[in-house]
């Protein structure tokens, strides 16, 4: 019997909740740490930027208005079916970031717990960051946080799948919507994660992963004026402050991030939480 031949893949986008081809055309390979072929990606274009932030803009009511509990709930399915395929998440983990298989399954094990620990924060978050002010007069003022709106991260270049969780999951549990460039040259997790969004509770546009560069598409993401938020932790050092300026002309919020790729192994914070949401003031006159 002579060797099969094996099909190789070519994975699509995932935009508005679907999984469409790059409207470009193109593709490019996708190799392990040795070298060795493990499937095709498409690579990104300024429409399917274009595309990816208006549908993260549609989704951005309902996904927003949603009750706290109900987006934890949401939050918390994506979890069980990260845990669902868990093997898959391992093998792929390990073929991208040259690590053995007990390292690759701590690192997926982290990063459903991560995904679980963001679920959780979502009812929680205006009881933590939100706050009633004290006045001299007769009336009562509240603060509540509220969101950002569509966030365009660029997700981190090394960890492929722990790294991205930790940029995407709290966009997600503050009520924003995301518009995510994964990494580049590691992008199969990300891609198997927007199937488990895909399979998921998710609305359609509340998340969108594109493959591609961040080099690239980083700034399409910058200067679009209907992205509220940028993340550029995927970009390059060198290339943060271009993107910085070019930010500035929609007046978006651009987060601050070490020139280095953090630990994405140490404990999570709020932080992130804080960099997504807006705080909005409500003054009222006490009742006669």
């Amino acid at each position: 019997m002579s060797d099969r031949i094996s099909v190789a893949k070519t994975y699509k986008l995932y935009i508005g909740g679907k999984f469409p081809r790059s409207e470009s055309g193109r593709v490019y390979p996708v190799t392990d740490t040795k070298g060795k072929f493990l499937a095709n990606a498409s690579h990104a274009s300024r429409k399917d930027v274009r595309d990816a932030v208006s549908a993260a803009r549609k989704a951005f009511g309902g996904w927003s208005a949603a009750t706290a509990y109900n987006r934890g709930q949401v939050l918390y399915r994506v979890a069980e079916m990260l845990e669902g395929r868990r093997e898959q998440f391992v093998a792929e983990v390990s073929a991208s970031e040259g690590v053995a298989a007990k390292k690759a399954q701590s690192l997926v094990d982290a990063s459903i717990d991560r995904w679980v620990w963001y679920a959780g924060w979502t009812d929680k978050i205006a009881t933590v960051l939100g706050a009633a002010n004290p006045v001299a007069g007769p009336y009562f003022s509240f603060t509540v946080p509220e969101p950002t709106g569509v966030v365009g991260v660029l997700a981190p270049q090394r960890s492929s799948l722990l790294g991205l969780v930790s940029v995407l999951a709290p966009v997600l549990a503050t009520g924003s919507t995301a518009v995510v460039v994964s990494s580049a040259d590691r992008p199969l997790p990300a891609i198997t994660l927007s199937e488990v969004l895909a399979t998921s509770d998710l609305p359609g546009g509340v998340a969108n992963i594109l493959t591609g560069r961040a080099s690239e598409l980083g700034s399409w993401l910058a200067s679009h004026g209907d992205v509220n938020a940028l993340d550029p932790t995927g970009a390059e050092p060198a290339a943060r402050a271009d993107l910085a300026r070019e930010a500035a002309g929609t007046v978006k919020r651009v987060l601050t991030v070490p020139d280095a790729e953090p630990d994405w192994t140490a404990d999570a914070d709020i932080a992130r939480l804080r960099r997504y949401l807006e705080a909005k003031t409500v003054w009222h006159p006490l009742g006669v």
